[in-house]
């Protein structure tokens, strides 16, 4: 794996939007924190853009502002505005020929997971699956969360924990780390974007879905062989879950339980990965070494 340079002062970020609207005014807490920690910034002309669709611009604006950004070697950094959707509907037109002549960090997560998994599989390089710009906004900016996306971009190594709870299951593994929200991993598979995921380290978090679509999309990906091989998974948030008028009768964690419980490596829940404030900086790519044992589990670079 190759990892892009870490930032120092004066080092410029872009901000785009490759999938969904944001208001240029959701940006500007980010913008000034940014400023703050010594970096340049570039808006994109997705950041606000015209479309008055769901969509930061057309396929083809959203298209040219995220080549403009991995093509300019001024850039050291991408940092996505949003997730959404959309970034599927562009990713096989990027070209990433200047992007692996001079490798930049791409930060984002939700839709960006698409953009994480399609660099891992092609390109090997390492990206990082963090906050993104609206999670500046308020007192956002001043979180642990936040604040390891600026160590991470710096180059500071960092350990996170996890909690005890009553599904982890103990072990220890040293593996490269992968994953994202897993309702784009499961519409990943088949496609040149599929991750694999043999004997590497699988985190997974998702927001706002049905029970039986998490069990589907955890069932998808297990026939699939995306399950089987792991070194270890990371479960993160799966919020604001919701159930059918005749319950499913499961909860999200113990759907997730069940899909694995077969298996033997280690798994913890409840990590801080997820479509909340709790939404701590991962370097997709990156080997790490996952512990998970009765005081709770431990990530670290």
């Amino acid at each position: 794996m190759i990892t892009p340079p870490y930032l120092k002062p004066g080092d410029t970020i872009g901000l785009v939007c490759p999938a969904g609207y944001l208001p240029a005014s959701s940006v500007q807490t980010c913008v000034a924190v940014l400023a703050q920690w010594g970096f340049r910034v570039i808006q994109g002309s997705t950041i606000g853009g015209s479309s008055s669709t769901y969509f930061s611009g057309t396929d083809q604006e959203r298209l040219v502002d995220l080549q403009r950004m991995l093509d300019d070697p001024s850039v050291r950094a991408i940092l996505c505005g949003r997730g959404g959707y959309g970034t599927g509907r562009i990713i096989e037109q990027i070209d990433f020929t200047k992007f692996l002549q001079y490798p930049k960090w791409i930060i984002g997560y939700s839709d960006i997971t698409v953009l994480h998994a399609h660099i891992h599989r092609h390109h090997q390089i390492v990206t990082l699956h963090a906050p993104m710009a609206t999670a500046f906004n308020g007192e956002g900016w001043k979180n642990e969360y936040i604040q390891s996306l600026h160590e991470a971009l710096e180059g500071i190594s960092s350990a996170c924990s996890g909690p005890d709870h009553a599904f982890n299951r103990s072990g220890a593994a040293t593996a490269p780390l992968v994953g994202g929200n897993l309702a784009l991993l499961a519409h990943l598979v088949g496609t040149s974007s599929d991750l694999d995921t043999a004997g590497k380290i699988l985190f997974i978090e998702d927001v706002g879905e049905q029970l039986y679509n998490i069990d589907r999309m955890l069932y998808q990906y297990k026939r699939s062989g995306k399950l089987q091989a792991l070194a270890g998974l990371i479960v993160g948030g799966f919020t604001e879950c919701k159930d059918t008028d005749r319950p499913f009768g499961k909860s999200a964690y113990e759907i997730i339980q069940e899909a694995v419980a077969e298996y033997t490596y280690p798994v913890c829940y409840d990590f801080p990965v997820s479509h909340t404030e709790k939404n701590v900086a991962l370097k997709v790519g990156a080997t790490y070494s996952l512990r998970v044992d009765a005081t709770g589990s431990l990530l670290a670079e």
